[in-house]
């Protein structure tokens, strides 16, 4: 162990870089190793035009030579926000696929709190099939919905009154 501690260039002759690269590439004529194997590599009577060196495209202000732009995904523009006031539009309820959904009877009355009791949006997303908001009814002990934006009825003020 101590002979190899004391004499790692007796182990290991050949550890420079240079002496690891094959002669070829080595001599003057060849510069860049990738560049000339490319060249070997196309058949002799197609010849690639030459790329403009890097100082050539920066002074140009192409900025190709620059790293790409970072794209900022833009927010989402939402018809309500959080905290806002809401109840449902009972015919666009009725007439929709979420109403037929669920399977409810004719004449069901058990869902009449959504259209006269007030609801708080608590989330708002946008899916694939449009806009909807999560709402919470006040004071009903119901699990929160998602329901369509579109059949949704804003309230300006917060004290709001039942109908």
């Amino acid at each position: 162990m101590e002979v190899l501690a004391t004499t790692p260039r007796a182990l290991f002759a050949r550890a420079s870089p240079a002496a690891l690269m094959p002669t070829a590439i080595r001599t003057p004529s060849s510069r860049c190793p990738v560049r000339a194997s490319a060249a070997a590599a196309e058949p002799a009577g197609e010849e690639k035009p030459a790329a403009a060196p890097p100082k050539a495209a920066a002074a140009a202000g192409d900025g190709a030579a620059a790293a790409p732009k970072k794209v900022l995904k833009k927010k989402p523009v939402y018809s309500m926000k959080k905290g806002q006031i809401v109840r449902v539009d009972k015919e666009k309820y009725l007439n929709s696929i979420n109403y037929l959904s669920v399977g409810h009877p004719p004449f069901y009355k058990g869902l009449d709190y959504i259209y006269q009791d007030r609801g708080e949006v608590l989330d708002i997303r946008v899916f694939e099939t449009g806009e909807y908001a999560l709402i919470a009814w006040v004071g009903i002990p119901t699990p929160p919905a998602w329901l369509p934006t579109y059949m949704l009825i804003k309230s300006d003020k917060l004290d709001y009154e039942r109908i």
